[in-house]
C-alpha cells in the first residue's frame, strides 16, 4: 500500500572512541605488559579439563607451551556434543596459534587456510570485506558469534578470535535460515584462571602499524573468577593498490565467574598429618562480555572487466576480460570515497549444572552496527577508454539485534543405547534502517591513465528515501546423539523456524510501499558414524536448508530485482560421505568427504521476460570432495592443509542460456598448505602456498578470473620466554591476481608485502 512518510535526513554521526589513537594503546599494552611481569613464570597453554557427563567443557591452564599447535578436538558450540573427529559434517577449525603463526590481520586472510572459500566483490554498495561463497553459494549472512548471528555488514579482524569454525554444507538444523554452502561461527576469547600479558607490536611495508594486547588477570577474593581485556590498534594501506587503506581500532573486554573447581571442604592429605581442600568442579557460570570495534578507509571496486560495447582496437580482444592495465590502477576518487563502520555488542552468558545428567544454559546479546559509506564502481561509459565515475554505490545503514539462545543439554540411557541430547529454542529480533544518498559525479578518467585526485564536489547528502526492515524469528530444536554401541552412533536433529519480515520502503517524494513475509521451515539432520577404532569413525549424513527471499532483511514488489516478497524459500539438501582420523598418537587430525547439495527451487528470472518476474523454477548442483589435514607431524612440526574440488552446474533455469554453465564464483579446485619447524636454538620458519582455480564472475559464464598461486613464508626467534621476533612475507612472488570477483568489475588481491612482530608474554 501507498502513504505519504518522511525521515529525519540529518546524518548519523559515528562514536569515536577516545582509545582510538595509536599512541594510547602502544601506551596501554606497555602499563599492562609491566603490571603482569610478575606473573611471567606462570604457565600459559590451554587444556580441557574433564567435566562431567552432560555438562558444558570448561578450560583450565595448568601447562606449558600448547600454543603451537593446530589441531582442535572440540567445537565450541553446545549443539555438537561430540568429539570433533565423532561429528558427522565436514568441520574445519582454524586456531588461534595458526593465526600468529600467519600474520594473518583480518577475517578473510583467515579463511584462505579452508578450501572450498571463494571471496565476492561487492555489488550495489555492499561491503566486499566479508562477502564470500562456501562449496558455490554465497555465506554473506551466515556469520555467527559464539552461536548468535552476526549480521552487521563489516570487516571482521581476528584480535579477539580463540578460533574460527567453518562448517561445511546445509545446517539450518544448527544455525536456522541460510547455510546453504555452510556457515562461520567465530569463537571470542574467554577469562582463564591465570594471569597473562601478551601484547604484540607489528610494522610492516606499505605504512603497516599494528598492536594487540590480551591481558588475563583472575579477581583476588573471588574464587573462580577471572577478567581478559583484548585491544587492537591497526593501520595499513593494501599492497599494490595505490591510495587504498584503513585504519581500525577494537577493544573486547569480558568477566568470567564460577571458573574451575570450587572448594566445598577439607580431607586428610596422604600422610594423615595435614588436610588438603576437596574440589568440585564448579555448577554455575556466568560471563559478561562487551566487544566495540570501528573501522575507517577508502574502499576499493578495483578494475572493471572489459564490455561488449568496446571499438577502440587496444581493448577489442580484451572484450568480458580484465582491462588491460596494471593491478595498481585505482579509479575511485580520493576525495569523495570512503567508508566508516561501528559495531557494538554486549553478550551474557549463564550456565548450570543441575546435575550429572542436565545443564542448562542461556546467552543473551544485544548488538548494533552502523556503516556510511561511499565508493566508486569503475564503469566504461562509451566505446573508447573512458571510465565513467558517476556509478557510484552508497550505504547509510545501522543495523541491530536482540537475541536470546537457551540450551538444556541432557545424558540419559534407554536400555543400552546412551543419548546425549540437547533442547533449545532460539529468539532473535533483528532491524535493518537504511537511508538513501546522493552524491556530486565525479569527472570522467582514462582507462591507462586515471587520476584518483581529481577534484569533485563534495557533497553527500540524504535524498529522503529509506528502507526500514523489522524481523523477529523464533525456534525450536532437538539433537539427539545416540551410541548404539562403543562403535556405531546415530544422530539425528529437527528444527523449526519462524521467519517474520516487515519491510518499508519510502521514495523521495515520500511514497511508500509496505511488504511482509512469513516463513515456517523445519530443517534437519541425521547421521550414521561408525567407529572402526578408537581414534577414527566414518559417517554418511544427510542435511537440510531453506534460504527465505527476506534472508538479506530486503523484500521487493518489483523493478530491477524482480519481486521476491511473495516468493516461498528455496530449499537445499545435502549427502556427505566422510571419514575423520586422529593419527600418530592423535597428534594429527586427518578428514576427508564425498558430497553432493543441491537447491531444488532456486529463484530464476527470464532475462526476456520485461516484467522481470522471478520463480522458484531452478536447481543448482554442486558436488565434490575434499581433505584436510591438521596438527603435529613431530613435535617440532606443524601443519595445516586442505584441498577441495567442486562440479558444480546449473541443471535448470528460465534463462536457457545459463543451463549447464558452472555456479558464479565456484573454482573447480583449490588448495591451501602451511607448515611450520622449530628449529635448534630457538628458531623456527613457516610457510606454504594457496591454489585457488579460475572462477566466473556470474552464472553466465562469460567473465573468467584466471586460477592463481600464491606463497607466504614466516621466520622467527624465540629470544627468551618472555620474547619473539617474527617476520611474515606475504605473496612472496608478487603475483598479480585477482581476489575478488564481481559484476561489472573485480578486485586485485594484495602484493608482496612483509610484517615484523614483536610478541612479549608474561
Amino acid at each position: 500500500m501507498k502513504e505519504k512518510l518522511t525521515k529525519d535526513l540529518m546524518p548519523r554521526r559515528f562514536s569515536r572512541c577516545p582509545m582510538g589513537r595509536s599512541e594510547g594503546l602502544i601506551l596501554t599494552s606497555a602499563i599492562f605488559a609491566a603490571g603482569g611481569a610478575y606473573a611471567q613464570d606462570a604457565e600459559v597453554a590451554v587444556e580441557e579439563a574433564p567435566a562431567p557427563e552432560g555438562t558444558l567443557p570448561e578450560y583450565v591452564v595448568d601447562a606449558a607451551d600448547n600454543d603451537t599447535l593446530y589441531q582442535a578436538d572440540r567445537l565450541s558450540t553446545p549443539k555438537f556434543t561430540q568429539p570433533l573427529r565423532d561429528v558427522p559434517q565436514t568441520m574445519t577449525v582454524i586456531p588461534e596459534a595458526l593465526l600468529v603463526d600467519q600474520g594473518a590481520t583480518t577475517l578473510t586472510d583467515a579463511l584462505r587456510n579452508v578450501s572450498g572459500i571463494s571471496l565476492q566483490a561487492g555489488e550495489g554498495g555492499a561491503p566486499p570485506g566479508d562477502n564470500l561463497s562456501i562449496r558455490g553459494f554465497s555465506a554473506r549472512t551466515d556469520f555467527f558469534i559464539d552461536g548468535l548471528r552476526d549480521f552487521g555488514a563489516y570487516g571482521r579482524d581476528p584480535f579477539n578470535f580463540e578460533q574460527i569454525e567453518v562448517a561445511k554444507g546445509p545446517s539450518s538444523s544448527t544455525s536456522g535460515r541460510g547455510s546453504t554452502g555452510g556457515s562461520i561461527n567465530l569463537v571470542s576469547k574467554a577469562p582463564r584462571l591465570n594471569d597473562f600479558v601478551h601484547t604484540d607490536v607489528s610494522f610492516g611495508s606499505d605504512d603497516l602499524k599494528r598492536t594487540t594486547l590480551d591481558y588475563n588477570q583472575t579477581i583476588p577474593g573471588i574464587e573462580g573468577s577471572a577478567l581478559r581485556l583484548n585491544t587492537m590498534w591497526h593501520q595499513n594501506n593494501i599492497p599494490g593498490r595505490d591510495v587504498v587503506g584503513s585504519e581500525r581500532f577494537g577493544i573486547a573486554g569480558s568477566l568470567a565467574f564460577g571458573l574451575g573447581d570450587r572448594v566445598i571442604g577439607e580431607t586428610p592429605d596422604e600422610s594423615g598429618k595435614g588436610m588438603v581442600p576437596m574440589t568440585l568442579p564448579s555448577d554455575t557460570r556466568l560471563s559478561l562480555s562487551f566487544f566495540h570495534y570501528e573501522e575507517e578507509g577508502l574502499p576499493d571496486y578495483g578494475i572493471p572487466w572489459v564490455p561488449s560495447t568496446v571499438t577502440d582496437p587496444r581493448l577489442t580482444s580484451y572484450i568480458d576480460k580484465p582491462a588491460p592495465v596494471p593491478f595498481d590502477r585505482f579509479y575511485g576518487l580520493v576525495d569523495r570515497d570512503f567508508e566508516e563502520t561501528s559495531t557494538t555488542m554486549g553478550t551474557v552468558r549463564f550456565e548450570h549444572d543441575v546435575n550429572d545428567s542436565l545443564t542448562i544454559r542461556d546467552q543473551f546479546r544485544v548488538g548494533r552496527t552502523e556503516r556510511l559509506s561511499l565508493v566508486t564502481a569503475p564503469r566504461f561509459s562509451g566505446t573508447g577508454t573512458e571510465i565513467r565515475r558517476s556509478d557510484w554505490k552508497d550505504r547509510d545503514e545501522t543495523n541491530t539485534m536482540v537475541a536470546n539462545q537457551t540450551d538444556f543439554l541432557v545424558s540419559f540411557d534407554t536400555g543400552e543405547i546412551s543419548h546425549e541430547v540437547v533442547f533449545g529454542f532460539e529468539f532473535v529480533h533483528e532491524t535493518n534502517e537504511r537511508f538513501r544518498r546522493k552524491a556530486a559525479d565525479g569527472p570522467p578518467t582514462d582507462l591507462f591513465h586515471p587520476n584518483p585526485y581529481d577534484p569533485v564536489t563534495n557533497s553527500f547528502t540524504r535524498t529522503g528515501a529509506f528502507t526500514d526492515a523489522e524481523s523477529n524469528s523464533a525456534a525450536v530444536y532437538l539433537f539427539d546423539t545416540m551410541a548404539v554401541t562403543n562403535w556405531l552412533d546415530l544422530t539425528g536433529g529437527m528444527r523449526w523456524d519462524h521467519f517474520e519480515l516487515d519491510y518499508l520502503s519510502v521514495g523521495e517524494d515520500g511514497s511508500a510501499e509496505r511488504l511482509n513475509r512469513i516463513d515456517n521451515m523445519p530443517s534437519g539432520r541425521a547421521a550414521v558414524v561408525f567407529k572402526p577404532a578408537e581414534n577414527g569413525s566414518i559417517y554418511l549424513g544427510y542435511g537440510t536448508s531453506f534460504n527465505p527471499s527476506g534472508e538479506g532483511l530486503s523484500l521487493s514488489s518489483g523493478g530491477r530485482g524482480g519481486s521476491t516478497f511473495e516468493l516461498d524459500p528455496e530449499k537445499n539438501e545435502t549427502i556427505d560421505l566422510g571419514t575423520k582420523w586422529d593419527l600418530l598418537d592423535e597428534r594429527l587430525s586427518l578428514t576427508a568427504a564425498l558430497f553432493r547439495t543441491t537447491k531444488t527451487n532456486a529463484r530464476t528470472s527470464d532475462p526476456a521476460d520485461p516484467d522481470n518476474v522471478i520463480i522458484l523454477d531452478g536447481e543448482q548442483q554442486v558436488q565434490g570432495f575434499e581433505f584436510g589435514l591438521a596438527g603435529e607431524i613431530t613435535p617440532w612440526w606443524n601443519v595445516f592443509t586442505s584441498y577441495t574440488h567442486l562440479d558444480s552446474e546449473i541443471l535448470s533455469s528460465r534463462n536457457p542460456t545459463e543451463i549447464g554453465n558452472e555456479l558464479s564464483n565456484t573454482p573447480a579446485n583449490s588448495f591451501n598448505l602451511w607448515t611450520q619447524i622449530d628449529l635448534p636454538g630457538g628458531f623456527f620458519v613457516g610457510g606454504g602456498p594457496q591454489f585457488v582455480d579460475s572462477r566466473f564472475n556470474s552464472n553466465a559464464n562469460t567473465r573468467e578470473a584466471p586460477s592463481y598461486w600464491l606463497w607466504d613464508a614466516a621466520a622467527g626467534y624465540e629470544v627468551n620466554e618472555n620474547l619473539t621476533l617474527r617476520v611474515n612475507l606475504h605473496n612472496l612472488a608478487d603475483e598479480q591476481y585477482i581476489d575478488r570477483v564481481g559484476g561489472g568489475h573485480f578486485i586485485p588481491g594484495a602484493g608482496r608485502s612483509v610484517m615484523f612482530t614483536a610478541s612479549l608474554k608474561f
